[in-house]
């Protein structure tokens, strides 16, 4: 009987700790590192990060939370996510008042927080776009990046995008003083994340860039962003001339329908971009995660949910890039 009872607390006990015990947080990611044109583990291996971005952070940060970013891994075939800050915008980090700059730093340490626990790398996406010249706000870019690099410089998951779009006109010469900038304050305090370096005419002129990239420094990308309803093979010219260059490019944005993030699906121009992306092993993270009324929202405009989507509550594009991913 003794017997017995000891070997029915011993069950007990086991029981306890299988239902009982607090939930493990997701191991640590493998550190990523940049060798010729390709993102790579730490063997060597290709990696090819696959993921969605959120919108603004201002304007949707309901989309980002534990249960959607485990929902997205699970489900959709991600590995990667994309926090994204505008900058100029209304309530932009730089536009915004000082009690709205807090709120973004706190929703990308959330966003952070949550991508880690769910197994996921994430990017910190200083979101340039009304702003056009990064180096508008260039003095808070430099500040914002050396206290993110401070706070993650531990985090292996954790990617740096300095610069989204930019635009207007802004010359490869005057990013590239801007990048300098930022990356010696990102390098300052944290040796190795990748950074992602934005590049001229919305993140389009790659070939341009691959003649005079930013020299001195390990661990750098160049964004390439497309949307396949207004960019097709005229954009992978400019892509290939760039990678012949062996320069590293991240589609760090991307979308079928026409540039404005609106209009028709071009699946046709998709197709041949996923073709390209998954030949050169490119990494790629589809814009957005949000039900806005638009052909670039993942889901539809009346899904109210922020986690546990199901197909119907997709747009045609957010089913057409969940097939795509999984």
């Amino acid at each position: 009987m003794k017997k017995f009872k000891f070997y029915f607390l011993l069950l007990t006990a086991a029981l306890g700790i299988l239902f009982c015990a607090p939930p493990v947080h997701a191991a640590k990611l493998p550190a990523l590192k940049v060798k010729g044109a390709q993102l790579v583990n730490a063997k060597g291996k290709a990696v090819q990060l696959k993921g969605v971005s959120s919108h603004g952070l201002s304007w949707f940060p309901e989309y980002v939370n534990a249960k959607s970013f485990g929902h997205m891994k699970k489900n959709w075939g991600v590995n990667a996510v994309r926090l994204a800050m505008y900058t100029g915008e209304y309530n932009g980090y730089c536009t915004g008042d000082a009690a709205n700059q807090k709120a973004l730093e706190q929703r990308i340490h959330k966003g952070v927080q949550y991508a880690t626990q769910a197994g996921l790398y994430v990017i910190i996406d200083w979101h340039v776009l009304s702003d056009g010249n990064p180096r508008t706000y260039e003095k808070q870019a430099v500040r914002f990046f050396r206290k993110m690099a401070a706070k993650y410089k531990n985090h292996t998951n954790v990617l740096y995008e300095i610069c989204n779009e930019p635009n207007g006109g802004t010359s490869w010469s005057d990013i590239k003083a801007y990048a300098k900038k930022v990356v010696k304050a990102i390098r300052a305090q944290d040796k190795n994340g990748i950074i992602l370096i934005g590049t001229p005419n919305w993140s389009q002129d790659v070939d341009a860039v691959a003649q005079s990239p930013l020299k001195g420094y390990k661990n750098l990308m160049y964004s390439l962003h497309f949307y396949a309803g207004t960019h097709g093979e005229g954009l992978r010219q400019k892509a290939k001339a760039a990678l012949n260059k062996k320069l590293p490019l991240f589609v760090s944005e991307f979308g079928i329908s026409d540039a404005s993030g609106n209009g028709a699906l071009n699946k046709r121009e998709g197709k041949k971009w996923m073709q390209f992306l998954k030949k050169h092993k490119i990494s790629y993270i589809g814009w957005n995660l949000s039900n806005k009324q638009e052909s670039s929202a993942l889901l539809k405009p009346a899904c109210k949910k922020t986690s546990g989507w199901k197909n119907a509550d997709l747009s045609p594009w957010g089913k057409w890039l969940v097939k795509e991913m999984t």
